[in-house]
């Protein structure tokens, strides 16, 4: 009895690392990700993927994601954990994964024609009891690049959300240029004809100084100068004219000499003739006497 029990102790730790190996050593992990995309050339390309597995994982999964290129074992050009960029895609390429979610991307930016290859997802997680798995896309996504002006098209073999809305944005993005194109040629038009507006204008308005120049009637200076004449000889005529008369002297007034004196004005009632007519005749005379004593 005592045999059979220490013969059980110890054969307990082998059984128990058998089916710690047979639960870790599981099949059921992969990676999903489309067979082909395109993409324009200086444009972008977003590579969905997701990951599946049966592994318990620890409290810290650290899970690290990695792109290849090429082929299966091709060299890595991106590594989430160190993290790490190829030198013919740095600063070219960034991942979209979510804390504990499984889905997730990688994009590809200002695309060029070298870039048109075979990429490859790995996936790296820390389990509870399997220690760190690793596990790669066994056909990857092929990567066409198209000329700048063809519209950008998808067409992955494998339905995913993600493509259907890289479709969608990509025509999206033209139509938003032929808008684009469309309201600045409307713009130019609409401020040729301003300008063409305002040039009619301001030529309308200068022809119409310039009649108006014109217009004035060459003998209103004449005119002006006559007025003028006139009324100048207007203030000769009636301004009054003294002509003091001595009258001779009584003899018979005695001691009182009285002085006589006599004030001629001269006054024409009708308008003064102009200058160019014959004068007219003198105006009447009248005589003021006056009587002054001395």
């Amino acid at each position: 009895m005592g045999l059979f029990l220490l013969l059980s102790l110890l054969l307990l730790p082998s059984r128990l690392q058998a089916g710690r190996s047979a639960k870790c050593d599981t099949t059921n992990y992969g990676i999903k990700q489309p067979d082909r995309l395109s993409a324009p050339e200086g444009g972008s390309v977003r590579i969905p993927f997701s990951f599946y597995h049966d592994w318990q994982l620890a409290p810290d999964p650290r899970v690290s994601v990695a792109l290849r290129r090429t082929h299966f074992h091709g060299e890595v050009i991106y590594n989430s954990t160190q993290p790490f960029i190829h030198e013919d895609y740095e600063n070219r390429i960034s991942l979209e994964l979510p804390k504990g979610q499984r889905p997730g991307s990688l994009q590809i930016w200002n695309l060029q024609k070298k870039d048109g290859n075979l990429y490859f997802c790995r996936i790296q997680v820390e389990t509870l009891r399997c220690g760190r798995k690793v596990w790669q896309a066994l056909n990857g996504t092929k990567v066409t690049i198209t000329p700048a002006f063809e519209t950008t098209t998808t067409a992955p073999t494998t339905t995913d959300v993600g493509d259907l809305e890289d479709s969608k944005s990509s025509t999206s993005s033209v139509l938003s240029v032929e808008a684009a194109v469309g309201v600045a040629l409307a713009v130019a038009v609409l401020i040729i004809a301003i300008l063409g507006l305002i040039l009619y204008l301001r030529r309308k308005r200068s022809k119409g100084l310039k009649t108006n120049a014109r217009a004035v009637p060459e003998g209103s200076v004449q005119n002006t100068e006559e007025k003028y004449e006139n009324i100048g000889i207007k203030r000769q005529q009636t301004e009054p004219r003294m002509e003091p008369k001595l009258e001779p002297k009584d003899e018979a007034q005695g001691d009182n000499p009285i002085l006589y004196a006599s004030l001629t004005l001269s006054s024409s009632s009708s308008r003064a003739a102009p200058p160019h007519l014959p004068p007219k005749e003198a105006p009447q005379e009248e005589t003021l006497y006056s009587l002054v004593k001395v």
